[in-house]
């Protein structure tokens, strides 16, 4: 596989260009090969604000996947209530409070080269938010999925204001529609009614 499409030895992170027509299928058996054996709560957090447009892909993608009502995953971060740096230790707080032992998912927007603008990566390793603005946030779940959505290097703040909304409203689509695939697949295990809670925009797990 190329780089922008390479699953590395250990099996521990994907990288895949959004406009591939397998990057849909492709990220989906990754995240559901890293799936608990177990059946667990399954937390979709998107994380991001609505206040700038490459910081947005989070909670753009977590309002898409809302849209399609997903069955077996519970959502949080939306363009109405998205999750940021100000109210982030707060609604992990809530999260962890309301589900026990959840599996988490993570999404968030990133910086990279200019070669990997509109590169999806998942990593089975918790989200590190707020690394490209310099910002000491605490770790988010078990896997993650990031977006390259503009150039990292001098002035992030100012590039993630400054990204194009289109590459970004692709990418969240892409990302709503894996989760979709994947919430498909996750029909095949057994999720105990006693698991099903309602989460803020009344989605159930």
């Amino acid at each position: 596989m190329n780089l922008g499409n390479r699953i590395n030895s250990k099996n521990s992170f994907i990288r895949i260009e959004h406009t591939r027509p397998d990057a849909i299928a492709t990220i989906c058996q990754t995240l559901l090969s890293w799936t608990p054996v177990v059946p667990r709560e399954y937390v979709v957090v998107f994380v991001g604000t609505d206040r700038s447009t490459g910081d947005a892909l989070g909670p753009l993608a977590g309002s898409y996947l809302s849209e399609l009502k997903p069955k077996h995953l519970t959502i949080y971060g939306t363009l109405h209530q998205p999750i940021h740096a100000t109210n982030m230790e707060e609604s992990l707080a809530h999260i962890y409070h309301v589900h026990h032992n959840p599996f988490i998912i993570a999404v968030d927007a990133c910086l990279g080269k200019t070669s990997s603008i509109g590169t999806i990566i998942a990593e089975r390793a918790p989200l590190k938010p707020g690394a490209a603005l310099n910002k000491t946030l605490p770790e988010i779940g078990d896997v993650h999925i990031t977006g390259v959505v503009n150039v990292s290097g001098f002035m992030s703040y100012a590039v993630l204001q400054n990204t194009r909304l289109s590459i970004v409203v692709d990418m969240a689509k892409k990302i709503a529609a894996t989760f979709e695939a994947l919430d498909q697949q996750l029909t095949y295990y057994s999720v105990p009614t006693a698991m099903k809670r309602l989460s803020p925009d009344n989605q159930t797990v």
